[in-house]
């Protein structure tokens, strides 16, 4: 391969691709960017704990690498894309609502007809999600995790409950507008009003306080300064 080194981005889902693949790519031209889809939360996961993330994700990288014979030095980092889902709001503000067909994210809460579960939830994300931000590498790559709050639905588009259609046709609208304008994607997260900034473990100090992971945040926008000035 060449002497670029490959940016890895994980991903949810493939809308978090389209949204994101073209300007991340500009963003890094200097490198190869690729996009993992994982196709689900892997904080979420069933079986998945704080005890195993790290090793469970490190498959994830390592199986990806041997699909396209890569090896760790080709990588030059892994940026690793979550929603928070809210997880870190009190459990007195998930609130029981029968009506609720789906979880649905309000300024007020959680509302969901099985509470209990969304508490049993949040506990198991937030564990796994303290413990990627305390870690620096993954199979000897520099590894960072950043946050879109409560979604990445919300932050890009201001939207907490899309359906999966509005997903797809938001990331097509989104990526359309900042195809060829990458001033406009760095201005766009990196001063505006959701845009957190301080320094990294700090950023995350923020979202895990009071109602914050409910409302619409992310730290990305430290990643993006850091290769700005690169």
């Amino acid at each position: 391969m060449s002497h670029r080194k490959i940016v890895l981005v994980i991903v949810e889902g493939p809308s978090d691709e389209t949204a994101l693949g073209v300007a991340l790519s500009q963003l890094f031209d200097r490198d190869k960017v690729y996009i993992h889809i994982m196709h689900g939360d892997i904080t979420s996961r069933k079986g998945v704990q704080s005890s195993n993330i790290i090793s469970k994700l490190g498959n994830e990288i390592r199986k990806y690498a041997n699909s396209q014979h890569y090896k760790a030095k080709d990588f030059k980092q892994i940026i690793h894309i979550v929603d928070t889902d809210a997880v870190f709001i009190p459990d007195e503000k998930i609130i029981e609502d029968e009506s609720a067909k789906e979880i649905l994210y309000q300024s007020d809460g959680i509302h969901t007809q099985k509470p209990d579960e969304i508490i049993e939830r949040n506990l198991q994300k937030k564990e796994n999600l303290y413990r990627l931000r305390k870690t620096g590498q993954i199979w000897n790559i520099q590894y960072r995790v950043y946050y879109m709050s409560c979604n990445l639905d919300h932050v890009l588009y201001n939207k907490r409950n899309s359906t999966e259609e509005e997903k797809e046709e938001d990331a097509y609208d989104f990526a359309r507008k900042y195809k060829k304008d990458l001033k406009g994607f760095t201005d766009f997260m990196c001063c505006s009003d959701f845009s957190v900034h301080h320094d990294y473990q700090t950023s995350w100090a923020y979202i895990e306080e009071g109602m914050n992971s409910i409302e619409r945040h992310t730290n990305l926008c430290i990643g993006i300064e850091e290769e700005v000035k690169n």
